[in-house]
């Protein structure tokens, strides 16, 4: 029972990442229609962002943990929020009316556009970083001396989701922003007719959507303590089967999807092997999909004629 627990706790903390990064997705799609397959690599970009910050304020003096993580976080936001409003601008933006294939091939070759734009500027290998937040607390204590244990950073990642996603949710709810967002996702056209800058929304879905990625990037290099150019790629694939899973175009279900991939991760990896945790989740998206197809959360679409 301490092993489970245990194992209970890394899922949560790994599921919380993958939400924040699997929200952007289904943000995007639930607007524009199309899948942002560069999402993964503004992840990435936010986490070097964020280890480039934090290594910059330690050398200017800034000890202090807590603010150096603050001021990390508000320059990787600011910084890959305005990343994601270039990639909307110059990527998406003249290929929104196109033929449906077309922004998602634009989409991949931003991808590999950016991973090899990092590997260039920063160099292919590992960037690590010392831990900045040790300790924690034991949580109980078997017999068989295995200790359950709940670290700060891991208190940090769920504290700081579960603020990001109440945040999120009254911006959506009640903010001029948000009625916006969802009228543009009910109808564009008619958004516009009504005085809504659809152009100026879509921007900012994609930089709030980019912020929450580097929110993830910070949590993601604070927990694990090391990163790489690639390590976008296969965080955007979790993230986006997250999304899928939990209900593409629907919040509540992009974090319920994160959550549930990573919970299904590090069960799998801890009672029977780590080398098939991945094949686990997609194998479980398939089956989730084949009796519900839109997913946990999500709502059939209705075709307008």
């Amino acid at each position: 029972m301490d092993y489970f627990a245990q194992q209970l706790i890394n899922g949560l903390t790994l599921g919380s990442i993958y939400g924040l990064i699997a929200i952007g997705y289904t943000m995007v799609y639930g607007i524009v229609g199309m899948i942002n397959f560069a999402h993964g690599e503004v992840f990435m970009i936010g986490a070097f962002i964020a280890l480039i910050a934090i290594l910059s304020l330690f050398a200017l003096g800034i000890t202090a943990v807590p603010l150096a993580l603050l001021l990390a976080l508000v320059i990787a936001m600011a910084l890959t929020g305005l990343w994601g409003w270039a990639i909307e601008r110059l990527a998406y933006r003249p290929l929104r009316n196109s033929f449906r294939l077309a922004p998602l091939i634009t989409a991949i070759g931003m991808s590999i556009a950016l991973q090899t734009f990092v590997a260039l500027t920063q160099g292919a290998r590992s960037k690590p970083l010392p831990p900045v937040i040790r300790g924690g607390f034991t949580l109980s204590e078997g017999d068989s001396g295995f200790a359950v244990s709940l670290s700060y950073m891991q208190i940090i990642i769920i504290v700081t989701t579960v603020a990001v996603m109440a945040a999120f949710s009254y911006l959506i709810n009640s903010t001029s922003l948000g009625r916006a967002q969802r009228a543009c996702e009910q109808d564009r056209k008619m958004a516009a007719l009504c005085g809504v800058n659809v152009d100026r929304t879509i921007s900012l879905t994609f930089v709030i959507g980019a912020a929450l990625a580097s929110v993830a990037g910070l949590m993601f290099l604070a927990y694990y303590g090391v990163i790489d150019f690639f390590v976008g790629f296969v965080a955007g694939i979790k993230a986006f089967t997250a999304a899928v899973l939990g209900g593409i175009g629907s919040l509540p279900g992009a974090m319920l999807g994160g959550l549930l991939i990573g919970l299904i991760e590090v069960f799998w990896a801890g009672y029977f092997t780590a080398q098939y945790k991945d094949v686990a989740a997609f194998s479980i998206l398939a089956i989730v999909l084949i009796f519900m197809p839109s997913g946990l959360l999500g709502r059939p679409e209705v075709e307008k004629v």
